[in-house]
């Protein structure tokens, strides 16, 4: 983009303080910018910032307050007025034809919406069937029986099992596999035998799962993402789990077989659920969680083994603060030493 200030703050209907005029091409952070670049401060904290960026514009919190050179757009909330500018002045989305691509392979009993685009070398299994206004990425596999809902986006290698019921508005990134057997086996006679995997998968509207994902069909019933959640690259659904709505699942976490998450739950980076666990609703679990026993209490939770937060920040205090009492400790045992000694 290349844009005046003026018509950002025009487009937020927001605040301008000073030159209008000032060219803008792209966003970026206050430390990162540079000439053209507008950034932004969310924080009170960052503000000092200002005095080093060579961004030629800021987009500010209304209630902070600042003193620089550069001009200021002025904006209640800024995540929302970001989310606006981007919306506004990304490139267009890229469009996909209509119709299937001749190198496609769609079964002759699959039945598909209208303005439906299969990309090229797209497989659609027989008893496939496939809603309104959707998008099959180039070499994505649809399983027999299973069946979409309107305005689902697949890209490129997606893999959808036999089975599987994917909702509205779906959107799935590359490399997402979805409906693969659950990792269960029975040891007998000291050797593991696999237990058939037979029941299927439920995508809910509107959820988002990210690039090379995995999420395991049930043993028996279903395993349930619910409405809403969001889940990020190369996260772990073991079979017959249930994520409730609106729940976030950062990379690399996972989650055994047949946990049970609220709505509103998040997974920060690596944490882990263990099997069987049930957590309530608006639970955060922070970077490496581990939770291998049922979470009942809303809150935020740290720790190899998940903890309230507070509790493990006053550990990590009691850690750093043991060098000086141990010294203390032996001061304290010479002293005594000493007294007992004069008293024998």
């Amino acid at each position: 983009m290349d844009i005046p200030l003026s018509d950002i703050a025009t487009l937020l209907e927001s605040e301008l303080i000073g030159d209008g005029s000032v060219r803008i091409k792209t966003i970026s952070g206050v430390a990162e910018a540079e000439e053209g670049h507008l950034t932004f401060i969310i924080d009170p904290k960052y503000v000092s910032a200002l005095k080093k960026t060579k961004a030629s514009a800021v987009l500010i919190r209304a209630d902070i307050e600042c003193e620089t050179d550069i001009p200021q757009i002025r904006v209640e909330d800024p995540r929302k007025a970001f989310q606006t500018l981007t919306e506004a002045l990304s490139p267009p989305q890229i469009e996909f034809p209509t119709g299937i691509h001749p190198t496609a392979i769609v079964a002759d009993d699959a039945i598909l919406g209208d303005n439906v685009s299969v990309q090229p070398y797209a497989v659609i299994e027989p008893g496939v069937t496939i809603g309104n206004n959707c998008v099959i990425g180039a070499q994505a596999y649809i399983g027999h029986y299973t069946t979409l809902g309107d305005n689902v986006k697949f890209y490129p290698r997606v893999t959808i099992r036999e089975r599987i019921t994917i909702g509205n508005n779906v959107i799935i990134h590359p490399g997402v596999v979805i409906g693969a057997d659950g990792f269960g086996y029975d040891k007998i006679d000291n050797k593991y035998v696999k237990i058939p995997q037979i029941g299927g998968v439920i995508i809910e509207d509107d959820v988002e799962i990210g690039a090379n994902s995995t999420v395991d069909r049930a043993r028996f019933d279903n395993t349930i993402i619910r409405q809403g959640t969001k889940i990020d690259n190369i996260v772990h659904v073991g079979h017959n789990v249930e994520v409730g709505e609106n729940s976030i699942l950062c990379g690399q976490s996972g989650i055994a077989g047949s946990a049970k998450l609220g709505d509103r739950v998040t997974l920060a980076g690596q944490a882990g659920v263990s099997t069987h666990v049930k957590v309530c609703d608006d639970v955060i679990f922070g970077a490496q969680v581990g939770v291998p026993s049922n979470i009942t209490k809303p809150g935020f939770y740290m720790g190899t083994h998940a903890q309230p937060h507070m509790d493990v920040k006053r550990l990590w205090l009691i850690e750093k603060s043991l060098p000086g009492t141990i010294r203390k400790i032996k001061k304290l045992e010479k002293q005594l030493d000493k007294l007992t000694g004069e008293n024998k």
